[in-house]
């Protein structure tokens, strides 16, 4: 790399370059599909839609997640004023390339150009990365950010505390990162005390460096401030849903939530993954390494996402080398934190380690660099030596994100929407269920009719009517009106109480739910209740769609 690793660098070079051309061009057809990721139905797309329809800013207290901070989704806002839904995909992927942009910048300026574009290629290709490129969320968002942040104080310290102008860049960048998402606050706490730590050991001068800390800490807080105002005008809580132990819990509409173990309280981490999976205690305490390796897509036991493994089988070898320890120690403190205090969420989602992802690439390619260094220095005769060594970890790593893609792209299939051989409609009916309901309600109900949603999980953005759902998809909505559906006129007061025209429901599952909890007999009366007070106007086997009689 930049003072011995690789012969043929320009070669080497075009290779990289043309793997990050084909995974960006890739991303970008798949980014070209309409919207089908769950959690942009639900929340990044959905609440941005709901407050067009609103003509503005409203409260939707039965959705906890509108409480989140959103500038990400103000962004996606904007398209969607005018109509457009696929470019939000491209500014959640411009941030992915941004990441690359800034891995690429401190390896080239550490290690050469190289360096530099073997870091931007692994993390641009890193599987989980490739997914979320074409999605509306904004987790790579939150990894921009926070990598600039860390990045900011790496320079910082190279000038030897003077240069102040990249405290402030880093405090900015924190302070962008925690209204994109909470999850910034772990490491907003991790910086803060490492500025702290880091200028109180180099200098010796304790209370600047306390004075550093507030600054930083001040910068980032007036910049997240605007969420924090919301909800505590909305809640009283500035942080809600987090913290209610704190500020109190506000109740909002339909907020009590179903357990997916026992219907009861959270039961912590061990419990609850023995008892859905089966896993001991010395496989629930590796998962801040099973992340790494086992990860897959749509499997909540394992992660829900999929790294490359060499990700951290090579990051400890950049600790061989003594050159840039303090940035190493940085970034693996970084980096440890947040894979650690993801841990011990009560849900484990690679996803939520993301920020740790941009350092664990740096390490990788320094780690490599290392093994390249020292087996060309115990075999100066080869200078090719070292190269060959790790050309087979750089094999497996890119041929394993390569599969990831051919996989991810043919499970998504987007070239004959792309090519105009099959319909919006058609593409989007195609992964997601509920569509064809969806689109009935859009074409054949009034644009005043407001829908109540049962067992969609949220899913409402297709929706172009006023709809809610709650905490328990419904759940308390089913057990009312078998609760009620003895009497006639406490059913009827119910049906009017929820305030909507129409009911939107996953049939089979409804019918599954009720079977399996509630005796015939009282399903034999709520037929018969619903049959007075409402009509199917669309059923397919899986979703119908109730109309509400006056």
């Amino acid at each position: 790399m930049k003072s011995s690793s690789f012969p043929y660098e320009r070669p080497v070079q075009a290779v990289l370059l043309l793997i990050i051309l084909v995974f960006v061009l890739a991303t970008c057809l798949l980014a070209l599909a309409p919207p089908i990721a769950r959690d942009a139905l639900i929340h990044h797309l959905a609440i941005p839609k709901l407050w067009l329809i609103h003509g503005g800013f409203y409260e939707t207290p039965w959705a906890v997640y509108s409480y989140y901070p959103m500038n990400l989704d103000l962004l996606y806002l904007i398209p969607l004023a005018f109509g457009n839904d696929v470019i939000p995909h491209f500014i959640h992927m411009a941030f992915a390339l941004g990441t690359a942009f800034l891995i690429y910048l401190y390896l080239n300026r550490r290690s050469g150009r190289t360096a530099g574009l073997l870091g931007a290629a692994i993390y641009i290709s890193t599987p989980v990365i490739v997914k979320l490129s074409t999605m509306a969320y904004v987790d790579l968002g939150l990894t921009f950010f926070t990598t600039a942040s860390v990045l900011a104080v790496a320079v910082w310290r190279d000038s030897r505390y003077e240069n102040h102008g990249w405290l402030f860049v880093s405090a900015v960048a924190m302070g962008l990162a925690l209204g994109v998402k909470y999850n910034a606050l772990l490491a907003w706490f991790f910086l803060t005390m490492a500025i702290v730590f880091l200028h109180a050991r180099d200098t010796g001068k304790q209370g600047k460096s306390l004075q550093r800390g507030v600054f930083f800490f001040l910068i980032s807080l007036a910049l997240f401030s605007p969420w924090l105002i919301k909800n505590a005008a909305l809640t009283g809580n500035p942080f809600y849903p987090l913290f209610k132990g704190i500020f109190g819990a506000y109740e909002t509409v339909g907020q009590r939530a179903y357990s997916l173990v026992s219907g009861q309280a959270y039961m912590g981490m061990f419990k609850t993954r023995e008892i859905l999976y089966d896993e001991s205690i010395w496989e629930v305490l590796l998962i801040p390494i099973r992340f790494f390796l086992e990860g897959q897509d749509h499997t909540p036991r394992y992660f829900d996402g999929v790294l490359n493994p060499i990700l951290i089988l090579a990051a400890p070898f950049a600790f061989i080398k003594r050159k840039y320890t303090a940035d190493k120690l940085l970034f693996l403190g970084f980096a440890g934190f947040v894979v650690l205090l993801a841990f011990f969420l009560d849900q484990h989602r690679i996803r939520y380690i993301l920020p740790a992802v941009p350092f664990a690439v740096i390490l990788t390619v320094m780690g490599l660099e290392n093994l390249c260094r020292v087996v060309s220095d115990k075999m100066p005769r080869f200078r090719a030596a070292g190269p060959v060594v790790i050309l087979p970890a750089l094999i497996f790593l890119f041929v394993f994100n390569a599969a990831y893609l051919k996989n991810y792209f043919q499970s998504i299939a987007p070239v004959n929407y792309l090519l105009k051989k099959e319909s919006r409609d058609q593409f989007v009916a195609r992964h997601d269920g509920s569509y064809p309901a969806i689109k009935y309600i859009n074409e054949n109900t009034a644009e005043n009719a407001k829908i109540r949603l049962i067992l969609l999980a949220g899913r409402g953005y297709y929706l172009n009517r006023y709809y809610e759902d709650n905490a328990s998809f419904g759940l308390d909505i089913v057990q009312n009106l078998v609760k009620t559906s003895s009497d006639a006129d406490a059913f009827a007061a119910y049906l009017r109480s929820l305030n909507c025209t129409h009911l939107l429901a996953r049939y089979d599952l409804l019918l599954q739910h009720l079977t399996q909890y509630y005796p015939p007999e009282r399903i034999r009366h709520l037929n018969e209740r619903l049959e007075k007070n409402a009509e199917i106007l669309f059923q397919d086997g899986h979703y119908a769609v109730f109309r509400l009689i006056p």
